[in-house]
């Protein structure tokens, strides 16, 4: 007998919260994959399919302007009913409280606001009006308080101005009601020039201030295993990465296209899927806690 479409569609999108209580729970954290197409969707699939594990999707506005946000949507609930383990959709860098509103309604379960450029009441005002809205539809929010800056923005000695300051991580949750907060404690977006300093005792101050918020560790690319380890260790519980997938999407595909005539995309972008996947693979032990 044929299965009908709703008893085969037994596995849906969900809010990040849960997934994140439960990866605090557990001394771990959650990966968040951005994806940019197709190809990139579908190594973190088969990544978090080979190892069981929750992941987190993600687009920034930039990937929706690419796709649309129908076949974003579209694309992320077909993931969804492939991987076992809990998924769900996040908007990553959200600038508006508009793109959050057009997101929930798109059917995005999770969101963030960036209001980290914005002065403190400000950001905690704009935070906690998406908060509100999205709350409301069952949908998860993370903020951002201090600013991780781009490699480009910054260098290694004036980072530290940037940094999130424990004291006001307590007011901004407790004014904000988010469910995750994204910290600045040393890491930023890119590439990095130099070595990469974390500041532990700082992080250990925000995860007192904060009780059981989640805490959310931006610009993971290129972070050494090590780091990453005790990040989590010090109460990081979502780790986003973007940077290493885009390169080694592209890495592989401009190998593909230099050593072969073959005009066959299925061919061209095989290696490309395969190389993102393997890092995905990595960063998905890594906050799983998997040696």
């Amino acid at each position: 007998m044929l299965m009908t479409h709703s008893e085969t569609q037994t596995r849906q999108l969900l809010a990040s919260r849960p997934l994140l209580d439960a990866a605090r729970c557990s001394a771990s954290a959650v990966a968040a994959l951005n994806f940019y197409n197709a190809e990139t969707l579908l190594a973190h699939v088969r990544a978090a399919t080979a190892l069981r594990a929750s992941i987190i999707l993600q687009t920034t506005e930039s990937t929706i302007d690419y796709l649309g946000i129908r076949l974003v949507v579209a694309m992320a609930r077909a993931a969804a009913e492939e991987i076992e383990a809990p998924v769900a959709l996040h908007l990553d860098h959200g600038g508006s409280y508009e793109l959050a509103e057009r997101c929930i309604e798109a059917g995005y379960t999770s969101v963030m606001f960036d209001g980290s450029r914005l002065s403190f009441s400000e950001n905690c005002a704009q935070t906690r009006r998406v908060v509100e809205l999205a709350h409301a539809n069952g949908v998860s929010v993370e903020g951002e308080l201090g600013h991780v800056a781009h490699n480009d923005e910054v260098s290694a000695n004036d980072i530290a101005r940037f940094y999130t300051r424990p004291e006001d991580a307590s007011r901004f949750v407790e004014e904000t009601g988010v469910d995750a907060l994204a910290v600045a404690v040393g890491t930023a977006h890119g590439f990095y020039k130099g070595d990469v300093r974390l500041d532990f005792e700082r992080l250990a101050h925000i995860r007192e201030a904060v009780g059981e918020t989640p805490l959310v560790l931006h610009g993971g690319s290129a972070v050494p295993q090590e780091l990453l380890f005790r990040a989590i260790a010090h109460g990081i519980t979502k780790i986003n990465f973007g940077t290493e997938l885009k390169n080694a999407f592209t890495l592989a595909v401009k190998a593909s296209l230099s050593s072969s005539d073959d005009i066959d995309l299925r061919r061209t972008f095989a290696p490309a899927i395969a190389a993102v996947q393997e890092i995905s693979l990595a960063k998905i032990r890594i906050c799983s806690q998997r040696q």
